[in-house]
């Protein structure tokens, strides 16, 4: 279904956005969004601007929220990929950076090395393929590997709860990296982020102010946000707990959909 958005000034609450996380909150981990979720956010949209803002590169989540036919940016106002690295309004990219260029090739040489013998020596209960991800604004680590399928990665998220495999080797890699500023952050079912300090989910935040200097620009005065990794140490808690946005935690898409409808009446 096609829906008419009003311009971004004319929405009912014109200075007001929700932002949202990806895994766990409009989709299952890794998952494809259900289609009562995108009816809602278009419903959502009449009212106030919206996008999505998560670690991952923009064609993963063109994976999980848009379709073939379908452009991801055609279905939020604002697209924040890789923690808004790589950022994108009303379907026009924003200026972006890189991870490599801030840190340099021979320290992330160094750190790609370590983390690679540390997996080689880990004792878990299986491992697969693609155990570093490199992407513009960061590096997303995995112990048992991104190629594992759906039961494999739900199997070791119950392990990592119990054994804490990603704390343990994030504690490692503090002690090895600290001097670098960069922060570690845990998020979905089997990885963590690695990312200079400061390039959290608030990032994006950069945006949204620059957005309100420009002659057309809109003021965002309350920024709401979702996400489900919203305790210390989730890849959500940074934005979930700065002084700029109203967070909430939900628990899964459902949850999502439940206190949008409370919250805007929809």
């Amino acid at each position: 279904m096609s829906f008419p958005y009003p311009p971004l000034e004319e929405r009912e609450l014109k200075n007001t956005i929700v932002l949202f996380d990806v895994d766990g909150t409009l989709t299952p981990s890794r998952g494809h969004v259900l289609p009562e979720v995108l009816d809602l956010l278009a419903r959502l949209r009449q009212k106030v601007a919206i996008g999505f803002v998560g670690g991952s590169d923009f064609p993963k989540q063109q994976e999980q929220l848009g379709t073939a036919s379908v452009d991801v940016r055609t279905l939020f106002d604002f697209c924040f990929s890789e923690n808004g690295l790589t950022a994108y309004k009303s379907g026009q990219p924003l200026a972006s950076t890189s991870f490599i260029q801030w840190l340099g090739e021979d320290a992330y040489k160094e750190l790609v090395r370590f983390v690679l013998h540390y997996i080689a020596d880990l004792d878990i209960p299986v491992k697969r393929g693609t155990f570093v991800e490199f992407r513009n604004g960061m590096v997303n680590i995995s112990p048992i590997g991104r190629n594992a399928n759906q039961r494999e990665r739900e199997d070791f998220e119950k392990y990592d709860n119990v054994h804490h495999v990603r704390a343990e080797m994030i504690e490692k890699l503090k002690e090895r990296f600290g001097h670098l500023g960069l922060t570690f952050s845990i998020g979905g079912q089997l990885s963590f982020d690695v990312f200079p300090t400061g390039w959290d989910k608030t990032y994006c935040l950069q945006h949204l102010e620059n957005e309100a200097k420009k002659p057309d620009g809109i003021a965002y005065t309350t920024i709401h946000f979702f996400g489900d990794k919203t305790s210390p140490g989730g890849n959500d808690h940074e934005i979930f707990a700065d002084s700029r946005t109203v967070g909430h935690t939900v628990t899964d898409p459902a949850d999502t959909v439940a206190q949008l409808k409370e919250l805007f009446d929809l």
